[in-house]
Formats: structure tokens, C-alpha cells, sequence
């Protein structure tokens, strides 16, 4: 059996890569992308670095101008100091630091003493002039890395004149005129240079300025060792997210992908039973899944297989009623004897009436699964409802003043009890007036029907018995079956359709309870009438 399904549906195409896997790798990428802030935030670790070199030459610088104020000074007749040459430039060259350059300026800006070589003035334009593609390749690289990846602002070019003086240098002529001075410059290889300027001074009074330079190849080559590692770091954080991101989504999408191929293929012809992929064994929410899919697909099948059986039956019933109530008809058409005629409408009558009840109470059955897969559950009070359904048979009875021939209905239930469910209070009432009127139909004159109820195991147990000859054995299950039918003698056939406890199994069955049917036998094992027991899950 096919169903016809909308034909907006579109199939999707395969991909190499899932949604699912993208937003994975876009998730596990995110922490790489901290890592790389973090790279982008070693240049305030930079800046750091030289603004302590920075503090350190200024109180190096301090130790050396004091130092020459002592050593490197002569008193005059005229009570004016001033500093000798030779010595003031042998202390420069005794004291000052590896890595560290000292030039020291007289009053009047010359330049006394200068522990490193002179550098060739250049400038940018002549430096970059003769450089090849290549190099000016990667000196973009290493200014755009330096500049715009790390944030490194511009900084005045560092430039040395052959022939020096103190006016050449901001930071030394603060340092003539008694304050202390520093710069941070851009050496013309992309290097910074660091200078702090102090004033000589002996007992107060000002002999020259002391300039320590000091290039930042330490803190370079640091940080890019620190760099060089985090950026190794990266690339193997990179390949292990990748591959992982790719095993943790296979175990995502994959299987995903395989649950929604089978829904489609299934989708696509239902006439082929596609079995839906068995992933119980992953123990986790896919698992959950595939058995809820699996399940489903099996309830799906079972219910087709219902209808396909239901249509069946419904055929055959429908097809007795029909051939009778045709041969009748035929058989009228040539009869002309009236008390024949008669019979023969009879017949008819008899047929369309059948017929009639056929097709309400299959259209009874086949409105029972739907109408239970959509309606809202109620809190049904069992011995509330199952006491109106007594007063009511006793209130008829009253009516049709009858209490001397019909069978009685009574009661027992334990007052203490509680028999509350979850269910439609409807369909449940036409169960219990299902098996009552089954009871009223087989029980004898003067009789009676006995309905109990009663709690065990989780469950409220309804009972309802009667005093009739009780169920053929063997077919104590098969009174559910639809359109089986067993009545008393002197019943006239055709009056019931056989849908009754069938109808009411399904109903049971829809609220998760139990129907059954047994006989009552003394001790002898005769029987003594049927009981028909319906279990549902208390509330």
C-alpha cells in the first residue's frame, strides 16, 4: 500500500562536508583563533620588554655619570670642573655593558668619547634603493607583521651623522641642561633602538651628558623564538583539531546521514521494507535515534499491515450482506406470488439493515486510532464512572419497569482505593458499556452482572461477570478478533457486527492496558459464566 506524499519534498545532495562537520571544525577552530590573539598580543609584550630596557639603561646610565663625575674630573684655579678627555674616554670603554653603546658629550655638545663605530648616514631612500624584489618582499612582510599583525605604531628613524654632536640627539641636550632624557627609535633595518641620555654632574654641578644606546636584538631574537614555538604549537593544535573535529563529526554526521538516506529510500517506495540502520550499540543519543526510528518504522509497518487486514475483512463482510441481499433482489424481479414477495423484502430489509451497522460501526473502528492519537488524556475516576453506568441500567430498568426479568448490575470496590487514570472518559465508558452489554446479552433472566475493581501492581483492575453459559474454551482470544461473533441461542443472526470487543481491545490497547477474557469454573469446572478483565496503568 502506497501513500501519495507532497511533491515539495527535495532530496537533498550529498556533501563532502555535512553542516554539521563545518560548524564542528568552526567551533574546535575558535580555540585556535584565542591562540592566535594571543600571538597578536605579544606585541604589548613588546612593548613591555622595552620599556623595562628602557628603565634599566637609565639607572645604568646613573651608575656611569656618577661614576665619570668622580673619576674623570679635574678642579681648576678658577673653581670650574671640567672633565679630562683621556680618562673620561678610558671609563666609558672600562665601564659600559656588552651590548650597550656610551657616548659622552662635553658642555659645549662635542662629542668626547663614543664606545661603539660610527654609522654611515643613510637614509630610507638610499637603503631600499638597490634591494631586490625578493628582500623588498620580505621587508613588507616583516614591516606588515610588525606594524599591522602586532600594532607596532611608527617610530622616528634612528640615523647617526659621521661627525657627532649633542644637538644631533634630542634626549643628550635635555641631558646638558640637567634633566633626563630617552627615545625609542626604528633602526633603518626594522630594528628598534632604545636610548636614555643623564647628566654628568660632580657635587651638583653639570660637567656633561652620558648617552646609552642599545639596539633590541635581545628582545627580537626572544620573541620570535616565542614566536617560532607558539606558531609550531599552532600547527600541530591545527592538524590534531582537524583530524579530531573530523573523527568527533564522522561519529555525528555520518551515522546521521545514513538514519536520513534510510528514511528517504523508505519514504520514496513503501512497498519495500528498508530496514532502518541498527545503531543500539552506540549507547548514546544516535542510538536512541535508530531504535526510536527502528521502532517507529515497525509500528508503521504494522499498522499498514492492520489496514491492508481491516480492508480484507471488511471485503469479506461486506461481500455477504451484498451477495444475499443481490440474489434476493433477482429472485423478487421473477416471483409473483405475494406472500414470497414478501418474504423476499423481508430479506432485503434484513440485508440493508445489516449493512447499515456494518459500515457505522466500521467506520467506528477506523476513527478510533485517530482520534485517540490526538486526543488530550483527562483524569478518569474508574469507580465514578463505572457507579453512573450502574444507576444508569438501574434508572431503565425503573423506566421500563423490568427489575422483575433483567439481569442486575452491582458494584464492589474497596472504598479506600484509588482508581484514577489517564485517559478519554468517552471511549472508556463505551468499553465498560461494551462488555456490559455483551454481559446483559448472555446473562439469564433474573441474573446477575458483577463489576469489581481492585489495585495491583501499578495498575487499576476492572472486572465484569456474568452468570451466561461463558466463552467456548479455545476461543477465549479469539472473541477479539473483528467481526467474530458468538451469540445466545434464539439470536437472530445479523444483528451484530462483530466489531464490539474489538473496538474495545483497540481502545485498552491505545490507553496502554490489558483486555482478557476467561471463564468462571467451580470446583468441578463447570462453567459458570465469563469474566472479562481490562487492566489499565494507574494515575
Amino acid at each position: 500500500m502506497r501513500f501519495p506524499f507532497p511533491s515539495t519534498v527535495v532530496k537533498r545532495r550529498d556533501r563532502i562536508l555535512s553542516p554539521i562537520t563545518l560548524r564542528i571544525l568552526a567551533v574546535n577552530m575558535l580555540a585556535l583563533g584565542i591562540l592566535v590573539i594571543g600571538i597578536l598580543y605579544l606585541g604589548e609584550y613588546r612593548r613591555g620588554l622595552i620599556l623595562s630596557e628602557v628603565s634599566g639603561l637609565e639607572i645604568q646610565g646613573e651608575m656611569f655619570a656618577a661614576a665619570l663625575g668622580e673619576g674623570a674630573s679635574i678642579d681648576h684655579v678658577d673653581e670650574n670642573r671640567t672633565l679630562v678627555f683621556s680618562a673620561a674616554r678610558q671609563m666609558v670603554k672600562r665601564l659600559v655593558q656588552k651590548g650597550t653603546r656610551a657616548r659622552l658629550f662635553a658642555l659645549d655638545g662635542s662629542l668626547m668619547a663614543d664606545s661603539g663605530q660610527l654609522i654611515e648616514l643613510v637614509d630610507k631612500k638610499t637603503l631600499y634603493a638597490n634591494e631586490t624584489i625578493i628582500e623588498k618582499s620580505m621587508r613588507l612582510a616583516q614591516e606588515f607583521s610588525s606594524r599591522v599583525i602586532f600594532g607596532e605604531e611608527d617610530l622616528p628613524l634612528y640615523i647617526e651623522p659621521p661627525f657627532q654632536r649633542a644637538n644631533h640627539f634630542p634626549e643628550a641636550m635635555m641631558a646638558l641642561q640637567g634633566q633626563y632624557g630617552g627615545m625609542i627609535r626604528e633602526t633603518v633595518n626594522g630594528g628598534i633602538m632604545t636610548s636614555v641620555a643623564v647628566p654628568v654632574t660632580r657635587e651638583d654641578e653639570l660637567l656633561g651628558a652620558l648617552l646609552l644606546s642599545k639596539g633590541s636584538q635581545d628582545i627580537e631574537a626572544a620573541l620570535f623564538e616565542v614566536r617560532i614555538h607558539i606558531f609550531k604549537v599552532f600547527l600541530i593544535s591545527f592538524a590534531v583539531t582537524i583530524l579530531l573535529s573530523l573523527y568527533f563529526a564522522g561519529t555525528i554526521a555520518r551515522p546521521l546521514r545514513k538514519l536520513a538516506k534510510a528514511a528517504h529510500t523508505l519514504r520514496k517506495g513503501m512497498n519495500q521494507r528498508d530496514e532502518i540502520p541498527d545503531m543500539t550499540n552506540r549507547k548514546d543519543e544516535i542510538g536512541d535515534l535508530s531504535l526510536a526510528m527502528r521502532q517507529m518504522t515497525t509500528a508503521l509497518w504494522q499498522r499498514m499491515d492492520a489496514i491492508e487486514s481491516f480492508a480484507a475483512d471488511v471485503s469479506h463482510e461486506l461481500k455477504n450482506p451484498l451477495t444475499s441481499l443481490r440474489s434476493a433482489v433477482e429472485t423478487a424481479a421473477r416471483v409473483d406470488n405475494p406472500d414470497a414477495q414478501k418474504r423476499l423484502m423481508e430479506i432485503i430489509q434484513h440485508d440493508v439493515s445489516r449493512l447499515d451497522r456494518l459500515i457505522s460501526d466500521i467506520s467506528e473502528a477506523s476513527r478510533v486510532d485517530a482520534e485517540m492519537s490526538r486526543a488530550k488524556t483527562e483524569i478518569v475516576d474508574l469507580q465514578a464512572m463505572l457507579e453512573t453506568l450502574v444507576n444508569i441500567h438501574q434508572a431503565l430498568l425503573e423506566a421500563d419497569d423490568q427489575k422483575v426479568i433483567a439481569p442486575t448490575l452491582v458494584l464492589h470496590a474497596d472504598p479506600s482505593g484509588s482508581y484514577k487514570i489517564a485517559g478519554m472518559e468517552s471511549r472508556l465508558v463505551q468499553v465498560f458499556r461494551n462488555l456490559i452489554g455483551n454481559a446483559l446479552t448472555f446473562s439469564p433472566v433474573n441474573g446477575q452482572i458483577t463489576l469489581s475493581l481492585k489495585e495491583g501492581g501499578g495498575q487499576v483492575i476492572a472486572c465484569v461477570e456474568d452468570q451466561g453459559p461463558g466463552i467456548p474454551p479455545g476461543n477465549e482470544e479469539k472473541i477479539f478478533k473483528r467481526f467474530y461473533t458468538e451469540r445466545p441461542e434464539g439470536d437472530e443472526f445479523g444483528n451484530h457486527s462483530g466489531l464490539g470487543l474489538a473496538i474495545s481491545k483497540q481502545i485498552v490497547e491505545a490507553h496502554g492496558g490489558q483486555i482478557m477474557a476467561e471463564n468462571i469454573t467451580d470446583p468441578e469446572n463447570m462453567i459458570k459464566g465469563a469474566r472479562f478483565r481490562v487492566a489499565l496503568p494507574i494515575l
